[in-house]
């Protein structure tokens, strides 16, 4: 599959964009408006210090990722000629559901779709689509070009040739497939994630310790690179709040909840996460990446 259509420029839909702009892919971001463009490109721009860094990537390969990028807000135009659709847009089953009708109604009958949903299980998204046959789930982490897995979901519906193809795709963005066995909230990844999180925000939330002193332990104790308030910035604090709001059931720790609202007040201030430089931490120099963070 050469061709891709990633629909959402966000925080990872601009990654998963730019990683398969990389490596070699000729790619189009779809997105709702003009400033939703702008915004994309803002943000795609932003990785070209993040592959040289961590890729070693040169000014050549920068530029050629560049310039297999395209951007387009009508969406019968982006679709076309695309042989996979990577769907990233808001974490909302609404507004899942019209983008996938919209599409379906524009898209070429052999166009392969794929979600990148955090928490959305194959089998309830199909259905919302024409091609349940030609639909799974394709989940990517933040900062996919180092934290390189894609976590494929399956239903019974869908295509075993269909399946084996994201694979090999993911294999030629340089991805690591990580295939599921079953349909499974949460995927591998964030069914061990967010029992992690939601216990640091319930000693948050009780008061327990702050963020800083949370991660602290946990590094100190694990040998972990950063702890659960670093990851909560990683994600993006607007996203979390959705995430753990849509996500919320009735076996979160005590204090959750307390946690959750300080969220949403850091929301209404302002602070969004590594996004903005301003979260738990600020960026680009991260206290917890300071060597005297851990004494």
């Amino acid at each position: 599959m050469k061709n891709v259509l990633v629909a959402g420029g966000g925080t990872l839909g601009s990654q998963i964009a730019y990683q398969s702009a990389y490596f070699g892919k000729q790619v189009t971001v779809y997105d709702v408006s003009d400033a939703a463009i702008t915004a994309a490109e803002k943000k795609i721009d932003g990785w070209d210090a993040s592959y040289r860094t961590d890729m070693h990537a040169t000014d050549d390969q920068i530029k050629a990722a560049h310039a297999n990028l395209t951007f387009s807000t009508d969406l019968a135009e982006a679709v076309n000629g695309k042989d996979i659709v990577i769907e990233a847009v808001p974490e909302n089953l609404d507004i899942k559901k019209s983008f996938y009708k919209e599409l379906s109604a524009v898209a070429a009958p052999e166009t392969i779709f794929s979600s990148n949903s955090s928490t959305m299980t194959t089998s309830e998204l199909n259905g919302f689509t024409d091609r349940p046959d030609k639909f799974l789930n394709l989940h990517f982490a933040n900062q996919i070009w180092v934290q390189n897995t894609a976590e494929i979901m399956v239903s019974d519906k869908t295509d075993p040739d269909v399946e084996k193809a994201v694979v090999a795709f993911a294999r030629e963005i340089g991805m690591v497939p990580i295939v599921m066995q079953k349909e499974q909230h949460g995927y591998v990844l964030n069914a061990l994630l967010g029992p992690f999180t939601n216990a640091a925000l319930a000693l948050w939330g009780n008061g327990v310790a702050d963020p800083q002193t949370i991660d602290k332990t946990w590094m100190i104790a694990t040998g972990a690179p950063r702890g659960a308030f670093a990851i909560m910035d990683e994600i993006g604090l607007p996203s979390l709040h959705t995430i753990l709001s849509n996500g919320r059931t009735d076996d979160v720790p005590d204090g959750f909840d307390a946690g959750l609202d300080k969220i949403q007040q850091m929301v209404d201030e302002g602070y969004k996460g590594q996004e903005n430089g301003k979260g738990f931490y600020n960026y680009p120099n991260p206290a917890y990446e300071s060597k005297d963070f851990l004494k």
